[in-house]
């Protein structure tokens, strides 16, 4: 009944064809599926007020659906990693990198071993990893797959198949820690945002985890948008969705990323990892 009387209302000039869409945006991931739920539907609820039109968050099962929707425009924005967003920008022509946490300018993968692997903390990468069991997080992470390969390739100079005892792939961040720390695997590759978020969450144990290095910083999640928005919202629509999210000031909103404020980005931004993508074979 909703849809029938919109396309009315529509027909007869009430409302607009921008009033009558919903914005629909997703988001990868990359932590435990309820946690997201509360986020992003907050954020959904500010766009929306900001706007001026219904805007939706759907949630996906995994980081390869989160570019499917957004190739298929089932979503018009997405919060993607490094990875998947260069992904997704691929697949559709004019999509545009638009914002990104203050934070992503220079994230960090954090390697966490458990107590028992006799691994320690050092400002090298741990040579002592080698051998060990270890699990990445998703396939199609930056953070939890992405740049922990580009490093084990680089300084050990073997495909992690062939460093390891065993490799896995844990899903999500939440559940590398949570992996690690009880000991199914030795080492294990994480986002240091959502460390630090378990941490305060009081689900890290200090006696049974531990970082034993950081990586250097690299650009990674931002807010990617459809670059055919205008048509269905109007020709300044990119220019009020970003204005909305620069300008998101409320200290909850932002907590629960975590970031402390949300900055300009371009596809350019992203071109370390592209080439990294490509140089270890994770992207054509």
């Amino acid at each position: 009944m909703k849809k029938f009387l919109t396309t009315v209302l529509c027909v007869f000039g009430l409302i607009s064809v921008a009033q009558a869409e919903s914005f629909v945006f997703t988001a990868i991931p990359d932590q435990d599926e309820s946690r997201l739920r509360e986020r992003f539907d907050k954020i959904a609820t500010y766009l929306s007020s900001e706007l001026g039109v219904d805007v939706k968050y759907v949630p996906v099962k995994s980081y390869g659906a989160a570019v499917t929707a957004f190739r298929n425009d089932q979503v018009q924005m997405a919060w993607f990693g490094g990875l998947s967003g260069v992904r997704a920008r691929q697949l559709v022509s004019g999509s545009e990198a638009i914002a990104q946490g203050y934070e992503d300018q220079f994230f960090i993968t954090y390697f966490i071993a458990n107590a028992k692997s006799g691994l320690s903390a050092s400002d090298n990468f741990p040579t002592g990893i080698k051998g060990k069991t270890f699990t990445f997080g998703s396939k199609g992470s930056t953070s939890g797959r992405l740049m922990p390969e580009f490093h084990i390739r680089e300084n050990l100079s073997a495909s992690p198949d062939d460093v390891f005892k065993k490799v896995g792939f844990s899903g999500d961040h939440s559940r590398t820690i949570a992996l690690v720390q009880s000991g199914a695997y030795e080492v294990g590759a994480v986002n240091f945002k959502v460390w630090e978020n378990e941490m305060k969450a009081g689900k890290i144990d200090a006696s049974k985890i531990k970082i034993i290095w950081k990586t250097p910083t690299y650009p990674d999640y931002q807010w990617s948008l459809r670059g055919d928005v205008g048509k269905k919202f109007g020709a300044d629509f990119k220019a009020k969705v970003t204005k909305a999210l620069l300008e998101m000031k409320d200290p909850d909103l932002l907590s629960s990323f975590p970031r402390k404020s949300f900055v300009p980005a371009t596809n350019a931004d992203y071109k370390p990892i592209l080439d990294v993508g490509k140089s270890i074979g994770l992207i054509d």
